[in-house]
């Protein structure tokens, strides 16, 4: 070989990684950030990678993730957002309330699309939902007066009952009193006294229903919150073995063994939040693209635990129902 043509081939050899390394630096970074763990979310991540793809990207290929998790411990999260921004990513996906707070208040700049089951105005998260301004968008399933319609699905199930639980957690104030405020007057206007009760670690969600006997209680709402939604067994165990009927906010409880769940699907949330991240990806603006709010709420009563519990479903509840676990 002469020693011009080994050059030329020595200094495209090297140059191959160099161009490798370019295209890879080129790849946007989604930093996605959440206040609870990873183990008890892999639905909703499958759920938001597969809305980034129906946008045309896909992780590893054309974008790349970086994963952040509080398990649940807010206070984290001012860190692993920093983290993120620091880095920098080119765009947040904020899997809750708090850590879209988070986000919100370490960058004016970057691009942030959340999810929560908020009010994002009240929240402070947006202007308006129609006009959000600044960096920040997303996707609220909250909407509908879901604590009413809970109560109401709850009384039908059990039309002697007196007496309801509501159970929120207190670590995440904005929507705790939210709710809250929303069940109270539903409870008033159908004659159920309203019992709170409050839990931020396992071992309250424990104390919680070993306390739901003593105060008389005859069923319980289970609030929307990410830690509640990383505890979904033992929400279904502990309820089975107080004999407690039980309404929670998705799907995924009944899918468990919770009893009856009113609420959007939770898994197209974060398949939106996907979809919007890919937009703002491909160019378009935060400001400009409108808060999406639910249009679509799930029904889904699990027949097997209500034999379990000794309870007849209605027929006019189960015609009601979008799906009947058997």
């Amino acid at each position: 070989m002469r020693r011009r043509e080994f050059i030329t081939l020595l200094g495209g050899a090297a140059a191959c990684p160099l161009a490798a390394r370019a295209q890879q630096a080129a790849m946007p970074t989604v930093g996605y950030l959440y206040v609870a763990s990873p183990e008890a979310h892999a639905g909703r991540v499958a759920a938001f990678r597969k809305g980034l793809s129906e946008t045309g990207y896909v992780e590893g290929r054309d974008v790349a993730i970086e994963y952040r998790w509080a398990h649940n411990e807010p206070a984290r999260l001012p860190g692993l957002v920093a983290d993120l921004v620091n880095r920098p990513v080119t765009i947040i996906a904020a899997g809750d309330l708090p850590s879209a707070l988070a986000a919100k208040a370490a960058s004016t700049t970057i691009p942030i699309v959340f999810e929560t089951a908020a009010d994002p105005v009240q929240a402070g998260l947006v202007a308006s939902l129609n006009r959000p301004e600044a960096n920040v968008t997303g996707v609220t399933n909250t909407g509908g007066e879901l604590g009413a319609k809970r109560l109401g699905l709850l009384r039908e199930l059990l039309p002697g009952a007196a007496r309801f639980a509501v159970l929120v957690n207190p670590n995440n104030p904005l929507l705790a009193e939210a709710w809250i405020k929303d069940t109270q007057p539903a409870a008033a206007a159908i004659g159920i006294q309203l019992e709170i009760l409050r839990a931020s670690t396992h071992r309250e969600i424990d104390a919680a229903f070993t306390s739901i006997p003593q105060k008389r209680v005859d069923a319980l709402v289970v609030m929307p919150d990410n830690l509640f939604s990383t505890r979904r067994v033992q929400f279904a165990t502990q309820a089975a073995r107080h004999a407690v009927p039980a309404i929670y906010s998705n799907r995924e409880y009944a899918e468990v063994g919770g009893l009856m769940s009113y609420g959007t699907n939770i898994l197209d949330a974060y398949r939106q939040v996907g979809v919007y991240v890919g937009r703002i990806l491909k160019g378009e603006k935060p400001a400009n693209m409108p808060v999406l709010q639910p249009t679509k709420f799930e029904f889904v009563i699990n027949l097997q635990t209500a034999r379990t519990l000794g309870l007849t479903v209605p027929s006019t509840l189960l015609a009601l129902a979008d799906e009947v676990i058997e």
